[in-house]
């Protein structure tokens, strides 16, 4: 019995042992400590509106993070939400890449910004800052149909499945409808601050600010690598957005049309061109447009104008169909591209409308008619009388062979010479004057 208890106290030191080493294994498992080392990381903002300018940004981000080898990726996201499909690209995206992606929200991730944290490895949040209200709107600014928020709120909760946290709450986030007991009453939209995301799961800890979740990461602050948008994607992400993109559209065409009233080419034209200039540009920027689309515009502009000294109607037609092709196509979605037409189309017409009133279909198409009309009843109007230079004299400009241009008493004039050849700066005076015809001969 002696020698037994000596070897039973071993095996229970040795058990404890192993007990405290597996409970300390787990500990360094936990989410927000050391348990896994990132060699290189990039801070990519996600701010202002959602739009596909910021789609096409985050997508050369994630393209010049791998680049780098980075294998985690910040995305500091700051914005009251925008729109759902390209939110919807740009969870893809998240979801796709093969380095890990932290979410970290310092002011609000509300609507589609909510979606795009979702789809990150982990949502780090500050105090003070919000999480949530995702419910889908129209332009209008009203709830979007049913069988829309039915779609979104799916595509909600399998992103709150990514990383097993509840898709109830997800779903309390977009639906206004349904009442989620505990979390909203019905007709509200559920929205968090950080404390209450963290004790819900949606935020994997709560840090006091940029310093405070570099450590947590372990990374180094002189280490991490910006990566900030161009001046190109600045302007693309302001012009790719719904509203703008119509603006635009109503200025190029309102500008053509304003032009079309106003004689020479001037400032209206002007607009129109720079109008178009942005919408392509921006597009292009982007990566939506490229230059098929820019040439179907340009061709369709050259065939529109062809069209006034070509009549029959082909032309212009064809014309109009390769403007209208250009700008839809340019555009980052049909629908959408035909919508903001459809708009400028309609204030054009009404600007039109106002124009004509005003100045009356002439003003319109002054341009294009001759303005001077020859009536019967004002008779055959005479060339200028020009006797009034017989016997005067002057000084040849041009060589006179016989024709060529004399100046005389200060004003040029067309002349023939009497005789032979008359070199210029020659003293010449005028010997007769026959209606248009002015007869001079050198002066002795």
């Amino acid at each position: 019995m002696t020698t037994a208890r000596p070897a039973l106290r071993r095996v229970r030191l040795l058990f404890s042992f192993l007990c405290m080493m597996m409970g300390l294994s787990m500990f360094l498992a936990t989410p927000g400590t050391f348990a896994q080392t990132y060699q290189k990381a990039v801070w990519v903002p996600v701010d202002n509106t959602i739009e596909r300018g910021l789609e096409s940004f985050l997508k050369r981000a994630f393209l010049d993070a791998e680049k780098q080898q980075a294998d985690l990726v910040i995305l500091h996201i700051n914005t009251p939400g925008g729109e759902v499909d390209a939110a919807d690209q740009i969870g893809q995206l998240i979801r796709q890449s093969p380095m890990h992606t932290v979410a970290y929200i310092d002011n609000q991730a509300f609507s589609a910004g909510t979606y795009i944290a979702l789809n990150a490895n982990e949502i780090v949040m500050t105090p003070g800052s919000s999480i949530g209200a995702a419910t889908p709107i129209d332009l209008a600014g009203n709830a979007a149909d049913i069988k829309f928020i039915s779609g979104w709120s799916k595509k909600m909760s399998a992103a709150a499945g990514l990383n097993n946290r509840n898709p109830d709450v997800a779903r309390a986030m977009v639906e206004i409808d349904t009442e989620f007991p505990g979390l909203k009453p019905k007709g509200t939209v559920l929205s968090l601050d950080a404390k209450q995301a963290k004790a819900l799961g949606y935020a994997d800890r709560v840090v006091s600010g940029k310093e405070e979740l570099l450590a947590s990461l372990g990374i180094a602050g002189d280490s991490l690598q910006m990566i900030e948008p161009t001046g190109g994607e600045i302007v693309a992400r302001w012009v790719t957005s719904p509203y703008v993109m119509s603006l635009l559209l109503v200025i190029g065409l309102v500008g053509i049309v304003v032009e079309l009233f106003a004689p020479g080419f001037g400032v209206a034209g002007t607009i129109s061109l720079v109008s178009f200039g942005l919408y392509f540009f921006g597009h292009y920027v982007a990566g939506f447009a490229n230059w098929l689309h820019i040439g179907l515009f340009v061709v369709g502009i050259l065939l529109m104008i062809l069209e006034i000294f070509l009549p029959g109607g082909i032309v212009g037609a064809i014309g109009f169909i390769s403007i209208v092709t250009g700008l839809v196509m340019a555009a980052y979605d049909t629908q959408q591209g035909l919508a903001s037409l459809g708009i400028a189309a309609a204030v054009t017409a009404f600007v039109t409308f106002l124009l004509i009133k005003r100045y009356g279909v002439r003003g319109l198409f002054g341009k294009f008619v001759l303005g001077d009309v020859q009536r019967n009843e004002e008779g055959y109007v005479a060339p200028k009388d020009q006797r009034d230079l017989a016997g005067k004299t002057g000084i040849a400009l041009t060589p006179l062979r016989p024709a060529g241009v004399v100046k005389v008493e200060g004003k040029r004039v067309d002349a023939v010479s009497a005789g032979g050849f008359i070199d210029p700066g020659t003293a010449i005076v005028v010997v007769q004057v026959e209606g248009t015809r002015v007869v001079v001969a050198e002066q002795e």
